[in-house]
């Protein structure tokens, strides 16, 4: 069953001297999904896990070991063009309490662990230049990778030894690399309670998930937070500047927003027709929604109306409900043949990889609607690896960027950092760490994978714009720490990265009227 809230129009007045003189051009200012192509038309792409398959992958140490090498020798980087930015004097950022940062603390010891079975003279030199503390973190991280192997061995009595040993040098309260292994062991610990029988969590994991997307998409400290953090900040501007691009001739223009939340990237549109797009008769926004969404998205909702009225702007904000998303119908939308229609996707995809059906049936429906762009901004790692070991790796590096990040980026807002680590990146670590099956739902990939995904509904790339780009740097540019930020233009799309660690990626795709949908077949190894 579907329901409808809409908001009327608020009907633009006659427009303000002030209004009338703004006539300047106006620019938006400030397991493994991974999949294999088996050939053109078939995907594979959510790999269910079986005993015997955990059993062969816990046992690939070399695999993990070559993960290590290349975060090691920096391959890990971002690779595309740079976008420079700004740089500022050293004496503009207070250094963290290490010398080195988060991410080389972790290829130090990275590289100590892999010592244990390839010696290497000059890692061994270049040891010897690290500060006591350094020292003493990188034994930390070594500790942990040390634990992380022996968990996925099963080897349960030596890694709990190996935990204690970590929890005797990590804190929550620390510096980033204590805070940061005191959460992966926290997450290792309870992996090992429910192998061991200790910890029944059946559903709790899909539960604790579920808590943690409503409170992303409520007002509180965090989530102000989150939006305000570059990464969003550069998905807001530049994404709305590619959808301004493609759609600022028309006079009706529909944009179907996939994951709403606070809704302020339409505070940002707005602001871009009032100033530009005099022809306008109307904006809609209809938000797609769950039904237990529905009360912060009334709000949101609410607050976006507020805001047209103050700016005299033609809005009309719509919430779809859908309590099955195969219920989900044209109609539902309201679309006028005359409007012009977007589709906005943040950070909402992903969720839906262990219910691959359900995505292919969005995504199918989309092309369906024929938008004339979609944005999609995702997490740029690969954090779903079927291999145990490779993806504490993977997850271990990228969060270890946002703890770095935090510290540099939020040293005067200590209570804010904390719980952002607590309630928002703890239960990103746990759920990806220590679920297994449809359990762990926290399963990103990178944009290439999307890309070949995204083929099969005729899905093309557009490539990002100067002006998207130019956005891009210009909110780097009014951050603290902005010289540690890495925008790169990699192909066609956006990254955005902390000290070279790719974070998220921006990009916009339009659609082939004439493709072939292909559904993909399930794969159990």
């Amino acid at each position: 069953m579907e329901k409808s809230i809409i908001w009327p129009f608020y009907e633009a007045e006659e427009k303000t001297n002030s209004m009338q003189e703004q006539n300047e051009q106006y620019s938006v200012k400030l397991d493994d999904w991974d999949f294999d192509v088996v050939d053109k038309t078939t995907t594979i792409l959510y790999i269910k896990e079986t005993t015997d398959d955990n059993k062969r992958a816990n046992n690939s140490l070399i695999s993990s070991l070559n993960i290590l090498k290349d975060f090691g020798n920096g391959f890990r980087k971002l690779k595309g063009q740079k976008i420079d930015v700004v740089q500022i004097s050293e004496n503009e950022c207070t250094p963290s309490v290490c010398k080195l940062s988060t991410e080389e603390i972790l290829r130090f010891g990275g590289q100590k662990f892999i010592q244990r079975i390839e010696f290497d003279h000059t890692f061994v030199n270049s040891l010897c230049s690290l500060s006591e503390e350094e020292s003493r973190s990188v034994m930390l991280v070594e500790r942990l990778l040390a634990s992380a192997e022996k968990v996925g061995e099963k080897v349960y009595d030596i890694a709990i030894d190996l935990l204690n040993e970590c929890d005797k040098l990590s804190y929550k309260t620390g510096h980033p690399v204590e805070r940061l292994v005191y959460y992966f062991s926290r997450a290792l610990r309870e992996r090992v309670d429910i192998e061991t029988g200790k910890n029944c969590t059946k559903g709790l994991g899909i539960r604790r998930m579920r808590d943690l997307q409503e409170t992303l998409r409520s007002i509180n400290a965090c989530t102000i937070a989150v939006q305000d953090m570059p990464m969003c900040e550069v998905v807001k501007f530049s994404g709305i500047q590619a959808i301004l691009e493609n759609v600022e001739s028309s006079k009706k223009i529909h944009i179907v927003d996939l994951e709403i939340k606070m809704g302020v990237q339409w505070t940002i549109l707005m602001q871009a027709f009032a100033t530009q797009c005099s022809n306008l008769e109307y904006l809609k926004v209809t938000a797609l929604i769950d039904v237990q969404s529905r009360t912060n998205v009334e709000e949101t909702g609410k607050r976006l109306m507020s805001f047209a009225k103050s700016l005299h702007f033609p809005l009309c904000f719509k919430i779809v409900m859908v309590e099955d998303i195969f219920d989900l119908k044209r109609e539902d939308l309201d679309i006028d043949p005359e409007e012009s229609l977007a589709v906005y996707s943040q950070f909402l995809l992903s969720n839906m990889i262990t219910h691959q059906d359900r995505l292919d049936f969005l995504m199918g429906f989309i092309k369906g609607l024929n938008p004339r762009v979609m944005i999609v901004a995702e997490v740029e790692a690969n954090l779903n690896s079927p291999v145990f070991v490779n993806r504490f790796i993977e997850a271990l590096f990228y969060h270890g960027a946002y703890f770095d990040l935090f510290e540099d980026c939020m040293r005067n807002n200590e209570s804010t950092r904390n719980a952002m680590e607590e309630e928002v990146m703890w239960h990103g670590i746990r759920n990806i760490i220590a679920n297994e099956g449809e359990e762990r739902t926290m399963r990103h990939v990178t944009i290439e994978l999307w890309r070949e995904y995204f083929k099969r509904f005729g899905m093309e790339e557009m490539k990002m714009s100067d002006s998207s780009l130019y956005q891009a740097k210009t909110v780097v540019e009014k951050f603290t720490g902005k010289n540690s930020f890495t925008l790169e233009m990699n192909e066609n799309f956006v990254t955005i990265g902390w000290k070279g660690t790719p974070l998220n990626s921006l990009s916009a795709w339009k659609f082939h009227k004439r493709s072939t949908f292909h559904r993909a077949n399930y794969l159990t190894l």
